[in-house]
């Protein structure tokens, strides 16, 4: 039981002063090292890199009659896995990018995992080296690449993989082929296949898509009241504000503890945790819940995970567990808001914001309080 116990604390921290420690989360898991449990939202895109991957949408059929189903969270989970959408770099008003964003240098000689010599094909041009080929801009495009794909999106006459407009495009000229139809799955993940020949960034590509799809849609809340309607909206209010571990309470946000399993803080971050959110958005409805996910899965009626996330009704919580069906390794909760999307604190590094159900692993049933 106590080995079962370890896990209640992998998201949503609870004061070192609880039962469930510090120490607790630092020995339960690694919940919060990777994987597309880490989620994601236009909350982490720089506005002027939506811009940019919207613009692309919508340009994208001049050049590729025949494709269909391109649509802006494609392009942001590529760009996410590539460059993280070119976060802390200067973005400027016509898209330029700067510093320009460079991959290692592909001369086989095992830097950065390169075992393949690239001969150089753009004498530098694009990526600055005359002596072997590297990966250039927020989409990492190889020059050679660049070439076949590379279109002038803003205007200005010239085809830069280092500015997000033509990078975009680009990029999605290069997923539609020759006319895919990027609204069935297989040829989705054929696309992004074709990107990087790996399972494992498919994968994390589709999980981003996924969770930016969720974000990309306001919840419907025309036939939500009272309670519940105030719950999910005080939750809502609060998108974009930075995860912290353990932040958070029914007072609002806070700066949290010391350490999730990965080693990550939130000593100094003003924000919330999973459960803090989840304490905070219920308490502006009269409700007080405690402070951890898995105390709060005692409150209420429980909504068995073998039915389902049909079975989920806007304003319940929603449930993550290790094994799923023994509540005790429960490690996470968000709020359903209907239509397969809930308010949700994911991870550190990441903010409040509206993800899919499926975007954390471990479905456990839910909690309805109203």
């Amino acid at each position: 039981m106590v080995a079962l116990l370890l896990f209640a604390a992998v998201c949503c921290a609870a004061p070192v002063g609880n039962a469930i420690s510090a120490y607790v989360a630092l020995k339960s898991g690694a919940q919060d090292d990777g994987g597309i449990a880490e989620g994601g939202s236009a909350a982490d895109i720089p506005p002027r890199m939506l811009t940019a991957y919207k613009k692309a949408v919508q340009q994208v059929g001049r050049h590729v009659p025949k494709c269909q189903g391109m649509r802006w969270p494609i392009l942001a989970g590529i760009a996410k896995v590539e460059s993280n959408h070119a976060v802390g770099r200067n973005i400027a008003d016509n898209g330029d990018i700067r510093p320009k964003i460079y991959g290692v240098i592909l001369d086989g000689s095992g830097q950065g995992g390169n075992t393949t010599a690239f001969p150089d094909t753009d004498n530098g041009r694009w990526d600055g080296t005359a002596s072997s080929e590297r990966a250039v801009g927020p989409f990492q495009f190889l020059p050679s690449t660049w070439e076949g794909v590379g279109k002038d999106a803003n205007g200005d006459k010239i085809a830069d993989p280092h500015n997000a407009d033509d990078a975009a495009l680009g990029a999605a000229i290069y997923l539609c082929g020759n006319g895919r139809d990027l609204t069935k799955q297989s040829q989705l993940k054929a696309a992004i296949f074709q990107y990087n020949q790996s399972n494992e960034y498919v994968a994390n590509v589709l999980g981003w898509i996924d969770q930016y799809t969720a974000a990309a849609k306001d919840p419907d809340l025309k036939n939500v009241t009272g309670k519940v309607r105030t719950v999910i909206e005080a939750a809502l209010s609060q998108q974009g504000v930075p995860y912290s571990w353990g932040g958070g309470n029914a007072n609002g946000k806070s700066t949290g503890i010391c350490c999730s399993p990965s080693g990550k803080s939130g000593v100094g971050i003003n924000g919330f945790d999973c459960s803090g959110l989840t304490q905070y958005a219920y308490a502006q409805a009269g409700i007080n819940l405690p402070r951890v996910a898995v105390a709060q899965a005692g409150v209420g009626k429980r909504i068995p995970a073998g039915l389902g996330t049909s079975a989920l009704r806007a304003g319940d919580l929603v449930f993550y567990a290790t094994a799923p069906g023994r509540d005790p390794t429960i490690y996470h909760v968000g709020i359903y808001v209907g239509g397969g999307k809930m308010v949700n604190a994911p991870r550190p590094g990441t903010v409040v914001r509206l993800d899919s159900v499926n975007a954390m692993s471990g479905f456990a049933g839910g909690a309805r309080l109203l």
